[in-house]
């Protein structure tokens, strides 16, 4: 795979516009977790460094395209940019058909780009106006790999210059080496409330792991499969039959699932809700899987203790709330441990990694959520295929 890097790129003086993924949660106009902003400064510092005139867009919500919208604004995040790097970041809001100029070494955000009529469809017309506005395209937003979008695909392939940032070339690289040259035993953690939104992951890891390790509602449907009483937990009923086939695929090719022997139940989604420990075969018909139990637990630490290799996406039961949070906690906190190479991404995950404080001891964190999946998966992300085009 060749593609084209920022420090393969002569910036200085150029128009250079960075397409990063600033999608941050916001909670009153606050900015509530920063990890994707930060994890975006290094290539947006290179550039400033290198003397670019350069402007920074990203997509923010899920705004009506044609329609502005304060909450979808990124005022806040131009407004956080220039607290981190210390000078006057200028938000441009019409930024399509009004002229504008950016100085060398200055930082102009543009306004959220789904604010565009054509953004999700990759109006041409739209990606060539984007396109006239630089020298130089930097597509930093692993994140947003997998839209064939304006200003993540159409942009790209109408720019003099495309390449990858700091962020992407590192994201890639971590992945790649994860599906490429991973070191056995591998496991995987798929967590998440529905099988039916990462069954193509599961079934694409069932024959690359020799252990997959499930959580939330997945595994409710998976115990299903096997014939558990799962009482009023989250499960999909339509998903048995695949559930079933990834169950025999894994053993099939000698890997596994792991044996639940207790789960952590309540009788109703509420932050209040009292959790009891029960044997996998002592639920009762109004009971509600939230969590793992320990039992369960020392199961899948001692698998994590071993692996060589661990790639973990979302949580292993309601960690939001402090009493069905002890399984995931453990698991963060044992994937720290690990002296295997860890690959964890997705939201949720992030979030889990920042609430039990093991951040420095993950081997990469992914600020991507869907891009992860569909890479791991085998997917080519659209992205990368316009960035290999480039290239050659």
């Amino acid at each position: 795979m060749r593609i084209l890097n920022i420090n393969e790129v002569d910036l200085r003086n150029k128009k250079v516009l960075i397409r990063s993924d600033l999608n941050v949660p916001l909670m009153e106009g606050h900015i509530t977790s920063d990890k994707r902003i930060q994890a975006s400064i290094p290539t947006i510092q290179h550039a400033i460094n290198q003397g670019a005139r350069v402007m920074v867009t990203s997509h923010l919500g899920r705004p009506k395209e044609g329609e502005y919208s304060e909450e979808n604004s990124l005022r806040p995040i131009a407004e956080y940019l220039g607290r981190l790097l210390q000078y006057p970041v200028r938000l441009q809001k019409n930024w399509v058909d009004e002229e504008f100029s950016v100085n060398p070494n200055e930082l102009v955000v543009l306004e959220n780009c789904r604010f565009n009529v054509g953004e999700s469809k990759n109006l041409e017309a739209l990606a060539k106006k984007y396109a006239s506005l630089t020298d130089i395209f930097i597509m930093d937003a692993f994140g947003a790999a997998h839209r064939k979008q304006a200003s993540t695909y159409g942009v790209a392939e109408f720019s003099s210059i495309a390449c990858a940032g700091i962020l992407f070339s590192n994201e890639l690289e971590a992945l790649e080496n994860v599906m490429t040259s991973a070191k056995n035993p591998m496991i995987a953690i798929v967590g998440g409330s529905k099988v039916s939104t990462k069954l193509s992951l599961l079934d694409s890891l069932s024959d690359k792991v020799d252990q997959l390790i499930l959580g939330g509602g997945i595994a409710n449907t998976f115990l299903k499969a096997q014939g558990c009483e799962i009482g009023q937990s989250l499960y999909e009923p339509n998903f048995i039959p695949q559930a079933k086939k990834i169950i025999s695929k894994l053993q099939a090719r000698g890997a596994s699932l792991p044996i639940l022997k207790d789960v952590v139940c309540g009788k109703q989604f509420d932050p209040n809700e009292p959790a009891v420990v029960k044997q996998i075969d002592q639920i009762m018909p109004d009971d509600m899987i939230f969590d793992l139990g320990p039992k369960s637990m020392k199961v899948i630490v001692a698998m994590v203790k071993s692996a060589k290799t661990i790639l973990w996406n979302g949580p292993l039961g309601v960690f939001e709330y402090s009493q069905f949070s002890q399984g995931t906690e453990l698991l963060a906190k044992s994937i720290a441990k690990s002296n295997g190479f860890s690959l964890a991404g997705g939201g949720d995950t992030i979030s889990a990694i920042q609430m039990f404080g093991v951040e420095k001891d993950i081997s990469y964190i992914s600020t991507a959520g869907g891009a992860f999946l569909e890479f791991v998966e085998g997917k080519k992300l659209p992205a990368i295929e316009i960035l290999e085009a480039r290239a050659n």
